[in-house]
């Protein structure tokens, strides 16, 4: 996979006329009024991998027969078919392009009739607290079911800054968008509407500490690869993305003894609370993200967050303690090959100042 880290391949191939794109509506719609007018556009994603079937959403962005998706969707697999509304199954010809960072990719199928699409809005101009609707099938049940929210949150985890400072760590820039609408497992893939029936997002439904968090990429990022296409067979690109099945025999890894019991409370002498608590947050909103990523086999991608943060807070934190802890490790995954490894040792340092945190708030004297 880790050819695919980042790819925005680029050639001089569009696609084709937009002539059955659903247009956006002047006036806001109700949930029931977009499915109505986007349901025909709206498909499943059927990849068969080496553990079984994988499924997703997915959606028409052009007539000729382009489907958007998550990439983790039909990651390692060549054996893939598009669903329609209608129960036609069709297979998939190949894949145009692949953005791993950002779970996306765009894939091909030949039907036998003019597609109709769904309009890309531009996410950039979404704002938290907006109001937003996601379609999908859950559990790969094909039911277009709908399920309205708002933007919670929008995350910066890779800023322009990390990029232009050539931040190891992040390849590209990379925001994501936080939902409160539910998407459960086989709704990954599928659109995020605005009220006026533009798609906003590309949704994905995450696992993290237990909760279910749901993001969606901005569908700002799809649009570079609509415009720049390369062609890839799916055997090729069933060997590039396969994942990693853990690397060096794949047996339990031995976590380190502060992964357990913490590091010492002296870690964060010197540190304000505000300070102690930005680093809390930098390390949560990391494994949030990052596990999930791993559970579902993209080790390096939950590696390059959990660097990320590391790097970000060793060169720029204010608590030096805890700045000399994410050196160390730093120093530690450098020689390591294996992203399985390097992952772990990310978190086992995270688990470390996390419990030494929850030790030096409960030795904090109280305010009478």
């Amino acid at each position: 996979m880790r050819g695919y880290w980042f790819v925005i391949i680029a050639v001089a191939c569009g696609p084709s006329g937009k002539s059955s794109e659903i247009p956006k509506s002047n006036k806001p719609l109700t949930p029931q009024e977009i499915v109505k007018r986007s349901s025909l556009a709206i498909v499943r994603v059927e990849a068969q991998g080496p553990d079984g079937e994988q499924f997703g959403t997915g959606f028409i962005v052009d007539k000729s027969g382009i489907v958007a998706t998550n990439f983790h969707v039909i990651a390692g697999t060549s054996d893939i078919k598009i669903k329609l509304n209608d129960g036609t199954h069709y297979p998939v010809l190949n894949v145009l392009n692949v953005d791993p960072m950002r779970d996306l990719v765009i894939v091909k199928f030949k039907p036998d009739r003019d597609m109709p699409t769904l309009r890309l809005g531009d996410s950039s101009k979404v704002s938290t607290g907006e109001k937003i609707v996601a379609i999908g099938n859950p559990l790969g049940v094909f039911e277009n079911t709908v399920s309205e929210g708002l933007i919670s949150s929008i995350r910066e985890v890779c800023s322009t800054k990390d990029v232009s400072e050539n931040n190891p760590s992040c390849p590209g820039e990379l925001t994501l968008l936080q939902i409160s609408a539910p998407i459960s497992q086989g709704s990954s893939g599928g659109p995020l509407f605005n009220v006026v029936g533009e798609v906003v997002g590309v949704t994905t439904a995450i696992i993290a500490q237990g909760q279910l968090i749901n993001f969606a990429m901005p569908a700002n990022y799809l649009k570079p690869l609509l415009l720049k296409q390369e062609p890839i067979t799916l055997e090729d690109f069933a060997k590039a993305t396969k994942k990693d099945g853990g690397g060096g025999g794949g047996g339990k890894l031995d976590r380190a003894p502060y992964a357990k019991d913490g590091f010492a409370v002296a870690v964060y002498d010197g540190c304000k609370a505000d300070q102690i608590a930005d680093v809390v947050k930098s390390i949560e909103d990391a494994i949030e993200i990052g596990a999930p990523l791993y559970n579902r086999g993209d080790i390096e991608a939950c590696y390059r967050i959990y660097e990320g943060v590391a790097r970000k807070v060793e060169q720029s934190g204010a608590c030096k303690g805890v700045r000399g802890v994410f050196g160390d490790v730093l120093l530690k995954v450098e020689p390591m090959a294996d992203f399985k490894g390097k992952a772990w040792a990310m978190r086992d340092t995270f688990d470390g100042l996390l419990i030494a945190a929850k030790k030096w708030a409960s030795n904090k004297p109280t305010k009478k």
